[in-house]
């Protein structure tokens, strides 16, 4: 057993030991059930559950059941795991491909190019799911990137670089007595990596941690200035933090992701902006948000007899009708180059906006170094922006414990 099957192992026990204590025998009922575990936000899901509805109203199908079950993002990782070293694992899982790698290296999922068409989907989102010459996911959509979101009663227009953001700032904000100008979660990596590729750096390497770089140093004082010279940012804010901020008209601007259009633009209705990214001013360089999709990835513990029917569920939810239905229900991207290409995508301001925030990203690594990457440089961001840590002891500190965990991984 290598040290990650260790550590998996060993880390979940308990999961492990209540899902040894669950597994019963299974009944005639399993063979045409199909199990789906995601992570996605709830608004999402009466979508989802209204395609699998429809895929079991097909004549063929009528006989399937077709049972979702919602984890948050973290939680369902750590499901997942322990339901794989336990021998219960659902058969499918829908979540974006940045677990994809771990989960490929232990042998959890399986490859799938020989259950679906590789060249019917877009070009970058099959790269996003795709590690030692194997596909280990079906695209559901093409994105999952961060993009900026403003509130039209306060700002007219995006500001196209942060010179910009900043006048609007110190001037308008202040103006409208708004708690702070911008929000987004400066406690998570994902939301570093545009600025850290702003200011000329990214996490990694191929499978080598680059944290502890001049430009992550620039990137971590980036934060600080926001935070507590400029004071535009709020100082400890996460996700339902920022979320809540911009909900409640105590923010201009947010950095969120793609995920969230359809929610801002129903409870903005005629003041919801979508923008760019602004561009950093004092490199003249964009943020590059990290970009995939979402994914269908099996299990590789589904029987041979069960291949057939997830199969047709994977290619009736990414028909060219179902994606381009996606978009207009979740204004997200298809995966499927086909739709992309649809009318009712191509000709509107939020299909626009996204793809040109899309080829400002870059694709998200899913080489199983990136959980050691992301973990450590959670950590020690988070004692340099609360002043626990020097940045440069903090940068310092995110390459050694990286390092330290991928050799640990891969001995």
């Amino acid at each position: 057993m290598t040290n990650l099957m260790k550590g998996l192992a060993i880390g979940l026990f308990p999961a492990l030991l209540f899902f040894g204590a669950c597994s019963r025998p299974k009944s005639p009922l399993d063979a045409s059930t199909i199990i789906v575990w995601e992570q996605e936000d709830a608004q999402v899901a009466p979508y989802i559950d209204s395609v699998f509805s429809a895929f079991k109203k097909l004549p063929e199908n009528k006989d399937i059941q077709v049972v979702r079950t919602h984890y948050q993002t973290e939680d369902l990782r750590s499901q997942f795991q322990a339901a794989s070293l336990a021998g219960v694992a659902p058969d499918l899982i829908m979540c974006p491909s940045d677990t994809a790698g771990l989960f490929a290296v232990s042998g959890f999922i399986r490859p799938v190019e020989d259950l679906i068409d590789a060249s019917k989907f877009n070009k970058a989102v099959l790269q996003a799911i795709t590690l030692d010459d194997h596909v280990w996911g079906v695209p559901v959509s093409n994105g999952n990137h961060l993009m900026m979101f403003f509130n039209k009663k306060y700002a007219k227009t995006a500001p196209k670089d942060t010179d910009e953001l900043f006048r609007f700032c110190a001037n308008e904000a202040k103006a409208y007595k708004l708690d702070y100008c911008i929000a987004f979660d400066m406690g998570e990596p994902f939301w570093l990596a545009p600025w850290l590729a702003a200011f000329g750096g990214w996490p990694i390497d191929n499978k080598t941690p680059t944290l502890d770089t001049p430009a992550m140093r620039s990137a971590v004082n980036f934060y600080l200035d926001l935070k507590f010279n400029k004071k535009y940012a709020p100082p400890e804010c996460d996700y339902n933090c920022m979320d809540s901020l911009f909900k409640e008209g105590k923010t201009a601007f947010i950095i969120n992701g793609d995920w969230a259009i359809s929610g801002y633009q129903k409870h903005f209705k005629k003041d919801f902006g979508l923008a760019l990214i602004p561009k950093l001013s004092s490199t003249g360089l964009w943020p590059a948000p990290m970009v995939s999709g979402k994914y269908f990835m099996l299990s590789s513990g589904v029987k041979p007899e069960k291949l057939g029917m997830i199969k047709r569920l994977m290619d009736f939810y990414t028909t060219r009708d179902n994606q381009i239905r996606q978009f207009k229900e979740l204004q997200r991207l298809p995966a499927l180059t086909e739709a992309s290409k649809a009318p009712e995508i191509t000709g509107t301001e939020v299909s626009r906006v996204s793809m040109e925030q899309i080829s400002k990203g870059r694709p998200m690594s899913m080489a199983t170094e990136m959980r050691a990457i992301w973990d450590s440089a959670r950590n020690y961001l988070g004692m340099a922006t609360s002043k626990k840590l020097s940045v440069e002891d903090a940068t310092r500190k995110m390459q050694e414990n990286a390092v330290q965990k991928i050799t640990e991984m891969n001995r």
